[in-house]
């Protein structure tokens, strides 16, 4: 055998899924298990938009959970936001949340969209995601690793 073929793994390689969290918020009615998702930048550094990549990338995989993102907010169950909520981006973020239909499920991720941090007394913020639109689920960080976004996913889709 080659010094190629013993540093090289083939197949999927993942983090074991740990036991599902409790749910702290029960799932919108006619998701059964999986979340169709639909992201907004409301005026983020995109920290938590890598993060988020991370989390829905083949490594940590957050489809195996039922979560997967989708393109338009028509097809989504749950709307997930990023960063402060900058004067620009306020009415888009309220459009969006406006097209997703109900039931529907807000989850805001990182300091920025959970509570304004470091971004608060900007000039051209308005607020956090919360300050603008009904929140259900907060996952805290400066960003916050893939693994808190899906454990949060994970409280809304049972999984």
């Amino acid at each position: 055998m080659g010094w190629i073929a013993k540093i090289a793994r083939v197949g999927r390689m993942v983090e074991p899924a740990q036991n599902a969290p409790e749910a702290t918020i029960a799932p919108p009615t006619g998701v059964a298990g999986s979340l169709q998702i639909r992201h907004v930048d409301a005026g983020s550094c995109n920290g938590c938009e890598l993060e988020i990549s991370g989390a829905f990338s083949p490594v940590y995989d957050a489809e195996r959970f039922g979560a997967r993102l989708v393109a338009s907010p028509r097809h989504a169950d749950a709307l997930l936001a990023t960063g402060v909520v900058t004067r620009n981006m306020r009415q888009p973020l309220l459009n969006t949340l406006h097209a997703v239909p109900e039931p529907r499920v807000v989850i805001a991720v990182g300091d920025c969209a959970c509570n304004g941090g470091v971004f608060a007394k900007g000039y051209g913020v308005v607020g956090s995601v919360g300050d603008v639109v009904p929140v259900d689920v907060e996952v805290p960080g400066c960003p916050p690793t893939p693994s808190q976004i899906i454990t949060a996913l994970r409280t809304v889709t049972g999984r």
